[in-house]
């Protein structure tokens, strides 16, 4: 969430910056009940002194024995005024804060400006591309045919876009999720989170209110499926005050993620790319306002390593401001070379939201220096989305006799070398 008093007091940078993700966007609406609502709070003051000061006559009088009842009257008709007063100015802080969390960050000033995904730029690519192959198929045509993934009795058991793993496919799946941890284990701490997540967290990192549609709600309980490892990660110190020396803070978490991506019908809709349930290894970090834009990139890095120990070719796009994500400020994704798309396809996306989740979240650590609590910048990234890894194994390392080699690192774990 913006910060009101940054709002206030240069609203025209805010709004500059805004209008670098959408020309549409600005806070002036905010501004507008901002002013109101000081106005009435300025009011309610002024009343709940004079009512101050009437309350200590009434005192005085009765200690000298005078009618306190016109005084009395008074102070009634100014805890009648106070109390309209109060239930308009709580109408305009619902109103205010309604916009606000609906309002995207800004972006940093280093995202590159631009209108559409064709404005992100290529920052760096890495592995050579295999040369094309007649013989190839789509890694959903190879796994089924293999009967590594059952994609019709996936459907059968849910609904479209859910998926069947089986057998070694299965296996498979498993082992990318533990070399992902064993890993990333080096340096964070692993978590293992609920799956399921309060209206309140969903809040905290951004998916609520502005993404509602997407979510797979619990019918009579304030619960959501998580769409995502960050959710409940980032949210662990929610309404904490962390020491500054217990930062930065790593975490990483395994989980099955959920969504129904309700604005994305027709993309993707064969294989692993866009399912509705899938695996990811999440990467989060907490950390102080000084140290945010080192920490996102060793993030990106510690994600681009999972792709060069696999052997994947990869390259790394620095997302436009129109193409960032909601919450965040700054943001690279990492893309892995698919051979049946004759494309790059996104697997992790690694932000820098500043402080702008901390805010909704109310995560914040207390300043050694001046003793005083400050909001934690909020960092995280896909370590990386387990099913898009294992659909590229398939696609990159596709024999001309229909066989899968499996990369060296997961030999250890899967105990097979070809599939």
């Amino acid at each position: 969430m913006l910060d009101i008093k940054l709002i206030r007091e240069n609203p025209e940078k805010i709004n500059g910056l805004l209008k670098r993700r959408n020309p549409e966007l600005s806070v002036d609406a905010v501004l507008e009940i901002d002013v109101r609502r000081r106005k009435i709070q300025t009011q309610a003051d002024e009343l709940r002194a004079a009512r101050k000061r009437d309350s200590q006559r009434i005192g005085e009088l009765k200690k000298a024995g005078q009618n306190t009842d016109t005084v009395q009257e008074a102070v009634r008709v100014l805890g009648e005024e106070i109390k309209e007063l109060e239930e308009q100015e709580a109408v305009l802080d619902y109103e205010q804060k309604s916009i606000l969390l609906n309002t995207p960050n800004t972006p940093d000033e280093s995202t590159p400006i631009g209108t559409c995904e064709e404005d992100n730029v290529v920052v760096k690519t890495w592995g050579s591309l295999p040369k094309p192959n007649t013989f190839a198929l789509p890694h959903w045509d190879l796994l089924d045919k293999k009967g590594l993934v059952d994609f019709e009795r996936g459907v059968k058991l849910s609904q479209s876009r859910f998926i069947l793993y089986r057998g070694k496919g299965a296996k498979l799946e498993r082992a990318i999720i533990n070399f992902f941890l064993d890993q990333h284990t080096e340096k964070y701490e692993e978590i293992l989170p609920p799956l399921m997540a309060n209206a309140q967290t969903m809040t905290g990192t951004g998916q609520l209110p502005k993404f509602a549609e997407d979510m797979y709600k619990c019918e009579y309980e304030d619960l959501y499926l998580i769409p995502t490892a960050e959710v409940p990660v980032t949210n662990i110190y929610a309404n904490e005050i962390l020491a500054q020396e217990d930062l930065p803070k790593y975490m990483t978490a395994y989980t099955p993620c959920f969504r129904r991506e309700a604005g994305s019908a027709g993309k993707d809709t064969r294989g692993l790319i866009r399912v509705h349930q899938f695996n990811k290894v999440e990467l989060v970090k907490l950390c102080t306002p000084q140290t945010s834009p080192d920490e996102h990139e060793k993030l990106t890095k510690d994600a681009e390593k999972m792709l060069e120990l696999l052997e994947l070719p990869y390259r790394r796009i620095e997302l436009c401001t129109a193409d960032i994500g909601f919450s965040a400020q700054k943001c690279y994704d990492l893309e892995v070379w698919m051979p049946s798309y004759n494309a790059y396809k996104e697997i992790s996306s690694c932000s820098n939201f500043g402080d702008f989740q901390a805010r909704r979240a109310n995560i914040k650590y207390r300043d050694k220096e001046t003793n005083k609590p400050q909001f934690v910048h909020t960092i995280n990234g896909s370590g990386l989305a387990v099913g898009r890894t294992f659909a590229a194994i398939v696609e990159n390392f596709q024999q001309s006799d229909g066989t899968i080699v499996i990369p060296e690192v997961l030999r250890q774990y899967t105990g097979f070398e070809v599939l």
